[in-house]
């Protein structure tokens, strides 16, 4: 087999085993009230429930072209008077297929995509008759691009998801969304939508706040929303309601401020390494003149070249590990090994103990009993989950009922009696080993035999932890990221006598929980923060060797979703320095610990930065605390840059070397999801190949030519 043929080997195997679940465009016919006529109502839907949701490929588009076609000879011939588009329950359409996406092989083939999905949209912007999209549910992407080329939307306000993530994934909205978008809502709230939302974690709009930007014009609650939506769309029809939207400045300054704005943002989020926000900025500026057939030209030309760029690649990539991979983790035991979990009990009431509480008592619904060592701080701990969900309740996130049936599943003492018939007991006391096993054979002499033992801890030997249990095998590493409920990721931990069945459940409890579960191997730190702790040991390094912590910090735009001395402050110094201690005792040859980070911690600081106007300025007090090197080295970002990825290169070839996960996709489906490492990137191993590192550093690639970059 040639050189070629081996690196088309993975593309040319996803083509094969490719086959596209089609989303159906079944059309019926209503009678709208009022003598307004016939409107043919479109359903989005792919035959599945709302856990597969609808997405466009090429047989869908290709659908979707011959029912606008049928539309049209209908509207010509003065059967319907209007025409509307809604999804199946839960969803209206989350955007193009990306797994068709991907299989584009030249240029020409994805100029061909980009070109399909405008002219189907085209299509229902030139029907003859008014037309309206229904935005019932979750739509991203072309889901959202497809209810702009209606005249009119109404959007539900228990939609959860509203976005154009495309710039996250390294695309732009391709399909009308640069174009569209600006011109309807102007281009500060456009930029929202296509550059801050994305930029920001992929940031999404809930349906009320879509509407108060103005990409709905109605808005209706979800019990009758098709309902009241048809009504609505009746008297627009007949004409006894106009709709009326601001008009968009056509000022050359006002779209030169929202621009330089969102390229600002861009240049902090990705430090000019992803061309495709910078497309998305070039195609919006253009919008303010451009015709609709130039607009959309110039978004078929920036869509060919993105989707043969490796950024995209590796978006791609990011997407399948969060969407398949974490559904089915590797290495996990078999399922039916899984206990039923029935109660739970949480050692600890502080924050993360009561944010646990929470997660436990909400995505579980089973009874959550929190211990601590006296009434106060049970009493807060418990107080602090009654708030959330009163926040919730306030919010409308939960009714009346399920808010009181949450309270009542949490409750506090300070006595562990209470985890006599729990099936599942969790620490989240203070991270020291002689505490973690007093706890542990304080709960041991309490629980039953067959209770799961699992502890939070972020660095320390589970092994260790239960070497002096009667029970060690029912031990495991359960390690959340803060905060809680926003970071996907839960590192299970196998312990060296943790068995199966333990693993099992630990698994499938993550899994209620509704996190992303990686297994890791017993090991200092375990996957992301003994790859934070190699990665900000060595930014410390730089600029205790001399370098100025602002040029350091510049050095990570478009690696890490935060400068790293940004986000010391939200880790906190402490924790970071505890963190790097324990890597550094492991592992002295290759760990730091910073002598200026042991002052900042012992000063009590809490952050490098300070926040004046909002914008972040480093402490002078924390300044004058840290030692001025006699010869200092000052590097550039770039050099800055190159020293750090070679040693996270180094550092991830030694625990794939020593099994601490289970493949590199496991290395980068950990730093994407637990420490915000971004999708064009594909988290850490496609940026280090792409940019030559793996192979200068380790002597070869982590991932094959073609799995997270662009098939030869």
């Amino acid at each position: 087999m040639s050189t070629d043929t081996q690196q088309q080997a993975p593309a040319d195997k996803a083509a094969q085993g490719f086959e596209e679940v089609v989303t159906h465009t079944p059309v019926r016919d209503i009678t709208l009230p009022g003598g307004a006529g016939t409107l043919a109502l479109v359903t989005l839907d792919n035959g599945f429930d709302h856990s597969k949701p609808n997405t466009f490929g090429p047989k869908t588009i290709e659908g979707l072209v011959a029912t606008v076609a049928q539309l049209r000879r209908r509207a010509d011939a003065g059967e319907i008077q209007a025409v509307g588009i809604t999804g199946k329950p839960f969803i209206f359409a989350v955007g193009a297929d990306l797994k068709a996406v991907g299989l584009a092989r030249t240029r020409e083939d994805a100029l061909g995509v980009a070109r399909a999905g405008h002219a189907a949209f085209a299509g229902i912007m030139d029907l003859p008759v008014p037309t309206f999209a229904f935005v019932n549910g979750a739509a991203m992407g072309g889901g959202v691009e497809i209810a702009l080329s209606a005249d009119y939307r109404t959007i539900s306000s228990g939609v959860p998801a509203l976005a154009l993530p495309e710039t996250f994934l390294g695309l732009v909205p391709g399909w009308g969304g640069c174009w569209l978008l600006p011109n309807l809502v102007g281009p500060a709230n456009a930029l929202k939508v296509i550059i801050d939302n994305p930029m920001n974690m992929n940031r999404m709009l809930k349906g009320p706040q879509a509407f108060e930007l103005g990409i709905a014009d109605a808005m209706f609650e979800p019990a009758d929303f098709l309902e009241e939506s048809l009504l609505w769309a009746a008297k627009v029809v007949s004409g006894e309601t106009t709709v009326e939207r601001p008009e968009v400045s056509r000022d050359e300054a006002e779209w030169a401020a929202a621009l330089k704005a969102a390229r600002g943002v861009v240049d902090l989020k990705t430090g000019g390494k992803s061309p495709a926000p910078y497309r998305a900025l070039e195609l919006v500026e253009a919008a303010r003149t451009a015709t609709r057939d130039e607009g959309f030209a110039a978004e078929d030309e920036a869509l060919a070249d993105l989707v043969m760029g490796d950024e995209l690649r590796a978006g791609l990539y990011s997407f399948d590990l969060v969407q398949r991979r974490a559904k089915r983790p590797a290495g996990a035991p078999d399922k039916s090994l899984a206990r039923k979990v029935t109660k739970v009990g949480i050692v600890g009431a502080g924050l993360m103990a009561s944010q646990l509480a929470l997660l436990f008592a909400k995505n579980l619904e089973v009874p959550v009993v929190m211990t601590d060592l006296d009434e106060e701080r049970v009493a807060k701990g418990v107080g602090y989950v009654h708030g959330e969900v009163d926040k919730l309740l306030a919010k409308g996130r939960l009714g009346n009922d399920k808010a009181n049936r949450l309270k009542g599943l949490v409750t506090g003492s300070t006595s562990k009696d209470g985890f006599a018939d729990a099936d599942f007991v969790l620490e989240a006391v203070f991270e020291e080993m002689s505490v973690k096993k007093q706890v542990w054979a304080e709960v041991e002499a309490i629980v039953g035999e067959e209770c799961v033992l699992a502890t939070n801890t972020s660095s320390l030997s589970i092994t260790e932890m239960a070497s002096e249990l009667e029970h060690p095998e029912r031990v495991v590493g359960f390690h959340f990221f803060n905060p809680v409920a926003v970071m996907p990721l839960l590192e299970i931990i196998k312990g060296e006598q943790t068995d199966d069945a333990t693993l099992a459940t630990a698994f499938a409890t993550g899994k209620g929980l509704k996190k992303t579960t990686i297994l890791v191997k017993d090991s200092p730190s375990f996957i992301v923060n003994r790859l934070l702790g190699r990665f900000m040991g060595e930014v410390a390094r730089v600029v205790d060797e001399g370098t100025p912590i602002e040029v350091a910090d510049r050095a990570f735009a478009g690696l890490a979703p935060m400068p790293p001395f940004i986000l010391l402050g939200l880790v906190g110094p402490a924790i970071a320095l505890h963190n790097n201690e324990t890597l550094a005792k492991a592992f002295p040859d290759r760990f730091y610990v910073s002598e200026n980070l042991r002052k900042v911690v012992a000063a009590k600081k809490p952050a490098i930065y300070t926040w004046p106007e909002g914008k972040p300025v480093v402490d002078p007090e924390v300044e004058a605390l840290f030692d001025k090197p006699a010869d200092p080295v000052v590097l550039t970002t770039e050099e800055v840059r190159e020293r750090v990825l070679g040693v996270l290169a180094d550092e991830a070839r030694r625990m794939l070397d020593e099994g601490v996960a289970q493949a590199p996709m496991d290395l980068d489906l950990a730093m994407i999801t637990g420490a915000g490492f971004q999708f064009w990137n594909g988290g850490l191993t496609p940026l280090l190949d792409r940019e030559g590192v793996s192979e200068k550093v380790t002597g070869k690639r982590f991932l094959p030519p073609g799995v997270a970059s662009v098939p030869a």
